[in-house]
């Protein structure tokens, strides 16, 4: 066993551990102000309990497969499934992307036509599934015949305001494992002069390795060609096994959720570098009780210094994005966190004050969970030290 699957291996026991947070009591929330301040709490300790056999059965499942090395196929002819025209959300952005990106001998279809049974010389070769999350069950589903013979190679893809996270879909299709190709898209935009990269670098490890922030991210069999696809268009993509994805795939919806509802709720316009410098604390508060949630429930730990990545992401690339709140994308975007309670507090105060979310069905936490105090940080997310 090398060093990274022992201290994968101690991540994810610590993740069924139990631990001591403190809880706090506010007495006031101060959603239209434009001050740091907060209102006094009252700090006790509580013993939160984790227990999720999820992670080890995981890390087992990793083990028997016997890879230690990610296998990369090559970028070159493949199938792009643009929205159909009738759909409501899905637009031709991303379709369009990806065939810009490539070499000029991809095809573009829509949801109801079937698939080439080769494209060139290839047998095989990635389909890129750029449905948008609302539309995507449904196709699966209801999928043609030729598609099911192919499941193993549609690429899925995820992240922003536009995607989401699509988990919970995958999950219950079966399609959430490792040898599905699953892309994290948000470290790009489609601009009038095309495709550019908007990811961040952070700083630079002790090791000498550079520290990014919101780039690109893709697992699972296509990879290596969707990686290719992007890099050779000065887009950053950085690859892993699914495991490894799914934490920089949940910790862009953390952002997405976080930075976007504390800055839709106040009076005046706000864009995220302006949550990130001004409302620090709420933000802060909220990435821990998120973080927290996930350890719990899904027996997944968000890399250390996330706090720091996500302030310096805003920071350094929200100066001009005004914070927005999708309503359609509710049930993939702020959703997942329905059973948080300070999370929900803000939820709920966007729907009924600001007039956010007016067609979302919001399932809102029992109501013991909301009369428990909101968890707040115990030792520090950011690997920068600060606190």
């Amino acid at each position: 066993m090398n060093w990274n699957h022992s201290m994968y291996l101690l991540l994810m026991l610590a993740a069924s551990s139990s631990a001591f947070t403190t809880t706090t009591s506010r007495t006031s929330v101060g959603w239209t102000t434009t001050n740091k301040g907060t209102a006094p709490s009252v700090t006790k300790l509580n013993m939160a309990t984790w227990s999720d056999a999820r992670a080890v059965l995981e890390y087992q499942a990793f083990l028997a497969s016997g890879k230690q090395e990610i296998e990369k196929e090559d970028d070159g002819p493949s199938v792009i499934v643009a929205p159909s025209p009738t759909s409501q959300y899905g637009t031709n952005e991303l379709a369009d992307a990806l065939a810009l990106m490539g070499m000029g001998d991809d095809i573009i279809i829509t949801p109801d036509q079937e698939l080439p049974s080769g494209l060139g010389q290839r047998s095989s070769y990635p389909i890129y599934l750029t449905l948008p999350p609302h539309d995507l069950d449904d196709f699966l589903m209801n999928m043609p015949d030729s598609f099911k013979e192919r499941r193993e190679d549609i690429v899925f893809f995820s992240g922003g305001l536009k995607y989401g996270n699509i988990e919970g879909i995958l999950k219950d299709r079966g399609y959430a494992r490792d040898t599905i190709t699953q892309v994290l898209i948000s470290g790009m935009e489609v601009r009038p002069m095309g495709v550019v990269d908007v990811s961040l670098q952070v700083g630079v490890a002790s090791n000498g390795e550079e520290k990014w922030s919101g780039e690109c991210a893709a697992c699972g069999k296509w990879l290596g060609a969707i990686e290719k696809r992007l890099e050779a268009n000065n887009i950053r993509c950085k690859t892993g096994f699914y495991r490894e994805w799914k934490r920089d795939m949940w910790e862009r919806t953390v952002y997405d959720a976080v930075f976007n509802l504390v800055g839709a709720v106040r009076a005046e316009p706000t864009t995220l570098a302006e949550v990130a410098m001004y409302y620090d604390q709420e933000i802060s508060d909220l990435l821990w009780e998120l973080s927290g949630y996930l350890r719990g429930s899904r027996a997944l730990t968000l890399t250390y210094g996330i706090e720091e990545r996500l302030f310096d992401l805003a920071e350094g690339r929200g100066a001009e994005t005004q914070c927005t709140i999708v309503d359609s994308m509710y049930p993939y975007i702020y959703g997942p966190f329905e059973m948080c309670r300070k999370f929900m507090e803000y939820v709920t105060y966007a729907q009924a004050e600001c007039g956010l979310f007016p067609t979302a069905t919001i399932k809102r936490p029992s109501q013991s969970i909301m009369d428990r105090p909101p968890l707040i940080r115990q030792g520090n997310l950011r690997a920068d030290g600060k606190v």
